[in-house]
């Protein structure tokens, strides 16, 4: 049986960790692996991310152009051709389109496009149809309706 005080991590799992600035016998004695003066030689040294040493920065030198709408919302557009992996008279909804695998994330909503030609007759539950998808979904015997 074990004890308590026989318990050790496994061989390697632990490394001592580097004590720098204890003397010259240590290997990291002295300069303490900051190397000779300069900006990052010394006590609070250093440069904030980004900074060229006093030349324009690239963030300031490239052009800046329009804006990202934060109230926008995201959108996923399906073709009507990928509606036919679903078999004839299925209800055609937000979750179905994930379990099959056509949509990887839903994110605000999803709108079926008139792109391709439906052969079966779904009953499909979406966000939004454009004109020509609603005209085929109909032609093809089934429902579109907007959620």
């Amino acid at each position: 049986m074990m004890k308590l005080h026989e318990l050790s991590p496994a061989q390697g799992s632990k490394k001592a960790s580097k004590r720098i600035g204890r003397g010259h016998g240590s290997g990291w004695g002295k300069t303490a692996g900051k190397g000779h003066k300069g900006q990052k030689a010394r006590s609070g040294g250093g440069i904030r991310p980004g900074f060229e040493g006093g030349q324009m920065p690239l963030q300031r030198r490239v052009p800046k152009r329009g804006f990202n709408n934060i109230f926008a919302k995201e959108i996923v557009a399906i073709n009507l051709s990928a509606l036919n992996r679903f078999d004839d008279g299925a209800v055609v909804d937000t979750q179905a389109l994930l379990e099959k695998g056509i949509v990887k994330n839903k994110f605000d909503g999803i709108k079926i496009l008139g792109n391709g030609n439906l052969t079966k007759k779904l009953e499909v539950k979406a966000t939004a149809f454009s004109a020509s998808a609603k005209e085929k979904i109909e032609a093809a015997g089934g429902k579109a309706e907007v959620v």
